[in-house]
């Protein structure tokens, strides 16, 4: 229970002294592979906040306070089986967390694979990643941030957006380590979250659309160091495609740690209340202060 009052006195306390701030990915007239619609993004709060029909992507700012900052930086991508966000169980809420161990967060709003708002739907959660991971490094200057140590986060669908761009990036979207929690990684059916797979690829996708995005076959030397976190009882995303990512890892020689729970199931987020896993963000920051 001790460790639950620190932590929720962490995430609350952080917002009276870190900066935040809300900017466009794109220019709103000038959004890539988007269609004109009289579509409007849908916000439902509930237990959470859940977003959908994301139309202008975003990027919500989380900046720590200059004193304590490490210049590391993370960009969060909330998960939702690619048809909606998780926005503050697997963002906001996260973003704060990192804020308060001097780490700047950025949490990722980006489009979701639609045909109606889309001309090419399997391409927008990627091309809206990469453009903010060059923002943040662009800008990193500005932020009191290292161009360095900007890593990936994803939770779910969105820990596949956080593989994809650890293995499909170009020019200057690498990310510098990437952190992926109960992750959707493979397109194969033996394993994949079949909503996710749907979503992103269609229902009757190419032998190379299904290629393409299992990010476990994209694994090579250049993939960044990762951190993985499952649970053992996840019955919604098996922990096999997290297995399955750290054995391309390990194969390529890649710097990996992976952290494996028996219990937990899906969507545990932060885990409070729920025994040891609750833990699992200390062995997230102790890794993160290890890495190079």
């Amino acid at each position: 229970m001790k460790f639950i009052g620190v932590l929720l006195f962490l995430i609350t306390s952080t917002c009276a002294n870190s900066q935040t701030m809300k900017i466009n990915l794109w220019p709103e007239d000038a959004i890539p592979l988007s269609i004109k619609t009289d579509i409007q993004e849908v916000s439902e709060s509930t237990d959470i906040i859940r977003i959908s029909k994301v139309q202008v992507p975003q990027l919500d700012v989380f900046l720590p306070n200059k004193k304590g900052a490490t210049g590391q930086a993370v960009i969060i991508c909330p998960g939702g089986g690619y048809s909606r966000l998780a926005y503050d169980w697997e963002g906001t809420d996260i973003a704060k967390l990192f804020n308060a161990h001097g780490i700047a967060a950025f949490v990722l709003k980006y489009r979701l694979p639609d045909s109606l708002s889309s001309t090419t739907p399997d391409q927008v959660p990627l091309l809206d990643a990469k453009q903010a991971m060059r923002i943040v490094r662009t800008r990193a200057v500005e932020w009191n941030i290292s161009p360095n140590k900007i890593g990936i986060m994803g939770f779910s669908a969105g820990g596949h957006l956080a593989a994809t761009l650890s293995t499909h990036f170009d020019n200057n979207t690498r990310p510098d380590f990437s952190i992926l929690i109960y992750p959707v990684i493979s397109m194969d059916k033996s394993i994949a979250h079949m909503g996710s797979r749907t979503n992103l690829i269609g229902a009757k996708p190419t032998d190379d659309m299904i290629r393409l995005y299992s990010n476990e076959l994209q694994v090579n030397a250049q993939t960044p160091p990762t951190f993985i976190l499952h649970a053992t009882d996840d019955n919604a995303v098996p922990v096999e495609n997290s297995l399955i990512f750290y054995q391309g890892l390990k194969k390529n020689n890649v710097p990996v740690e992976m952290h494996i729970f028996p219990t937990g199931g899906h969507g545990f987020a932060l885990a409070l209340g729920k025994g040891t896993l609750e833990k699992w963000p200390s062995l997230l920051f102790d890794w993160m202060k290890e890495l190079k």
